[in-house]
């Protein structure tokens, strides 16, 4: 102990600098510290006294905090004063999922042009109001990166944050809100058609249809999106039916559409509030959060909560301490449902929904393309590392994706991924370097490589600190090369000539 009184004078400011870069609050770092060594992990209290300089940690105590983060016991003390390099991110602490330039000349953005301009523009392009609507509310979630702290409330208003919830605790909170619930038959007449899963009568009567009786999670799912209806909305109909996407994902592209009414955004914006209801209830943020430290991240989990894979990814990126996350749903041939860019990953070119030049080296497309993959639903799901090139910029993400199906019986690819870049930066690794080693390595490959050990070994710490157990695993097969269309691509061997 005397040791480190004497070496511990930056020690608390060092470790509270540390956890704020790695978005850890004093909760979830003690959490951490007693999933590691329960006998010497501090409690919260203690760790604020440690950051503050009143209290020294002991040797054992200081050991568990060092292999929370990566790094050797000694680096807390006073011959490393150095402090590990800031994230490489924008200066309110987030990445930008694009950037942005002042518009000019400015005239030209009124509002009488635009509200001219924009109808003859989404005719053009074959993108009905509905599908612009939900392009305003994706990038409006990516800017505030999925952080809605009133509708959080809500949600926890009414499930007091706990979990998990069964099906008889979902019904009872409908109950209790006043729900009514009526089921009906209806199949998928054709293939262009949705399945509708649900949908809301006012004032308090959810329609439901009888295939969900015996899928509890899609059945929670679908109760807690029409609670959120009824205590955000009062139950007033504006809401739109609950479906599953099935083979009509891309139905409405060919639709024509002359302008985008008002109802478009509305009934967009309803389903996005709805659906981020539904998440937060059945996943409240505070105890996902310690549940998603206990589990590693791993996907499979989400049977442990009794909720769909689809539930537990989309609302990881809503409440890790981790916020550069991207996620998609795609349907075959290349239809993106769903889409999240809160790590400002290059969206795959195409006009709203349909990416009709895929890059093959996705994982998310690559299981969608594969024939066997789409006979077997039960394929084992894939962690991948990707280098992606913006300009003269090389990025580096890793993704989980799996395939699955849904409600219609379809099958579809989920897939979430993190940009490795912030959490090398924050763990003081020279991020662009590593990035620069790994696509050199891929480059000279081919376009696909096993990644260079030092690389690798400061991914496997990322993989550590951010508690993420598939980060790791990617680095058992190759990384790879991707790109946003597979048209212009920078593999020695191209991905057209590939297929």
């Amino acid at each position: 102990m005397g040791g480190l009184l004497r070496q511990g004078h930056f020690l608390g400011s060092k470790l509270r600098s540390l956890r704020k870069r790695n978005g850890l609050t004093l909760d979830e770092l003690s959490a951490r510290c007693v999933h590691l060594d329960s006998a010497h992990a501090p409690s919260v209290s203690y760790l604020s006294m440690v950051e503050t300089g009143k209290r020294i940690p002991s040797a054992d105590t200081l050991e568990v905090l060092a292999r929370v983060f990566g790094k050797d016991a000694e680096w807390f003390l006073d011959r490393n004063t150095g402090a590990a390099p800031a994230p490489a991110v924008a200066a309110d602490g987030r990445r930008r999922a694009a950037a942005t330039m002042p518009l000019e000349p400015a005239f030209l953005f009124s509002k009488d042009l635009l509200q001219s301009a924009l109808p003859e523009l989404l005719a053009q392009t074959g993108t009905s109001g509905r599908q612009f609507a939900r392009l305003l509310v994706r990038v409006w979630q990516e800017t505030r990166q999925n952080d809605f702290p009133d509708i959080e409330r809500a949600a926890e208003s009414v499930g007091r944050r706990r979990m998990p919830l069964s099906l008889d605790d979902v019904l009872q909170i409908a109950r209790d809100c006043g729900l009514a619930i009526r089921w009906f038959d209806e199949e998928r007449r054709g293939a262009a058609e949705r399945l509708v899963r649900a949908r809301f009568e006012a004032p308090a009567t959810v329609h439901i249809n009888r295939k969900l009786r015996d899928q509890h999670e899609r059945l929670k799912y679908t109760l807690a999106f029409f609670i959120g209806h009824r205590i955000m909305h009062n139950g007033d109909g504006m809401v739109p039916p609950h479906s599953a996407a099935g083979a009509g994902i891309g139905a409405e592209r060919n639709a024509h559409v002359a302008a985008m009414a008002p109802q478009d955004v509305l009934l967009a914006w309803r389903d996005f509030e709805c659906s981020a209801f539904a998440g937060a209830l059945l996943c409240p943020k505070q105890p996902f959060r310690q549940f998603l430290v206990r589990e590693r991240y791993e996907i499979d989990a989400c049977k442990k909560l009794g909720v769909t894979p689809a539930v537990l990814m989309r609302r990881m990126t809503a409440v890790s301490p981790y916020r550069h996350w991207h996620f998609f749903d795609g349907y075959a041939p290349g239809y993106l449902r769903a889409v999240y860019r809160g790590n400002g990953i290059a969206l795959p070119w195409g006009n709203m929904s349909l990416v009709p030049d895929a890059c093959p080296n996705w994982a998310v497309f690559r299981l969608l393309d594969d024939t066997q993959s789409a006979r077997d639903s039960s394929l084992e799901p894939v962690s991948q590392l990707s280098v992606m090139r913006d300009g003269e910029t090389a990025n580096l993400y890793c993704c989980h994706s799996l395939r699955t199906r849904d409600a219609a019986d379809q099958s579809h690819v989920l897939s979430v991924g993190i940009d490795l870049s912030p959490a090398l930066s924050a763990q003081g690794y020279d991020a662009a370097g590593i990035v620069a080693m790994v696509d050199t390595a891929c480059r000279r490959a081919r376009g696909t490589a096993p990644v260079p050990k030092e690389a690798a070994a400061a991914i496997r710490t990322v993989s550590h600190v951010l508690n993420i157990d598939w980060v790791a695993r990617a680095l058992e097969s190759n990384a790879s090369v991707i790109c946003p269309r597979s048209g212009g691509c920078p593999r020695e061997l191209p991905c057209t000539s590939a297929r």
